[in-house]
């Protein structure tokens, strides 16, 4: 299913390039995949929250841990950056020659956990609520790190604290916090249509391909769209993967001590991109949110390895 999704978003948006009579309804297209995009991840992320639980919802030693690395990896990047603007040296010129790759880092660090991680979790034989706990303290950690950074990186923009946190906290409001209340009330109101809904196991597992198909196609139209050269989308590529490999692999291994491997690993490596995207163009540098297209990617191809394995083994 992932390996269809992403070929076929890929696809999708590549067979439209070709097809000159469809540019027309190119707006509307965009708006449709703009709209639909949100509704599946809180229809996911509803879908978890009711097989979830309220008192399962806790933190534990490795979401402080994960909370640490995605944290002050942005941090030292981000600092990096600052310095080199104010500096004369030459290792800071090398860093504000090389400000894109940085800020793609940077990006990729921070961004939060994806909605639909529980559900691949969920698929791999982890604890789902422990996904979803971390899932809430990354998004709200990040609507304070990443205003506070902002007016620092980009101080000719205008953008304040407050007006930073406002406008992260109305993406992650409807689709994490709603879901939570929505799924809770449905609960204690309507127990029997709880039941059936958190019956339907596999019922997220699709919705996520479609809105896979989706973000791949997004993805892929940023990458056509950048008008950069080759080799600076190579070099925002390879950045990606080397953070997209670290982060899986840093989460193994403070999941493994902990007794939490998958979930861990997951929570740190898997990327709300489609969020990540939108960070990119709306705070830092337009050309940064590629990276979000090229994550989604190396993310998910390593899920689809996982999930080959873990069905494999079983």
């Amino acid at each position: 299913m992932l390996v269809i999704g992403m070929v076929s978003g890929a696809g999708a948006y590549l067979i439209y390039m070709q097809l000159t009579s469809l540019h027309s309804a190119g707006p509307v297209l965009e708006l449709i995949c703009r709209k639909t995009q949100p509704i599946l991840l809180f229809l996911m992320l509803f879908i978890s929250f009711s097989r979830i639980e309220p008192r399962q919802l806790h933190p534990t030693k490795w979401h402080l841990k994960n909370l640490l690395i995605q944290v002050l990896t942005f941090l030292v990047l981000c600092f990096t950056v600052i310095w080199a603007m104010h500096g004369t040296s030459g290792a800071a010129s090398w860093v504000i020659r090389h400000r894109v790759l940085f800020e793609t880092a940077m990006l990729c660090m921070i961004c939060p956990t994806a909605t639909a991680c529980a559900v691949v979790t969920g698929k791999l034989g982890g604890d789902m609520a422990q996904v979803v706990m971390y899932t809430i303290l990354i998004n709200l950690t990040v609507s304070i790190a990443v205003p506070l950074t902002v007016p620092l990186l980009y101080p000719q923009a205008g953008i304040t604290f407050i007006a930073a946190f406002s406008r992260i906290l109305a993406k992650v409001f409807p689709l994490l916090i709603l879901p939570c209340l929505t799924a809770w009330a449905v609960r204690w109101l309507m127990p029997r249509f709880h039941e059936w809904i958190a019956s339907k196991i596999n019922l997220s597992f699709y919705l996520w391909s479609v809105a896979l198909t989706i973000a791949v196609m997004m993805s892929t139209r940023a990458i056509v769209k950048s008008g950069v050269g080759i080799w600076t989308l190579v070099g925002i590529a390879l950045v990606s993967m080397t953070c997209c490999i670290f982060q899986f692999w840093t989460g193994r291994i403070i999941g493994k001590r902990c007794g939490s491997r998958i979930e861990a690993s997951q929570a740190l490596g898997q990327k709300n991109t489609v969020f990540g995207i939108w960070m990119g163009y709306t705070f830092w540098n337009p050309l940064v949110s590629v990276a979000g297209g090229f994550y989604t990617i190396w993310h998910n191809v390593h899920n689809t390895r996982q999930i080959y394995k873990t069905g494999h083994k079983r």
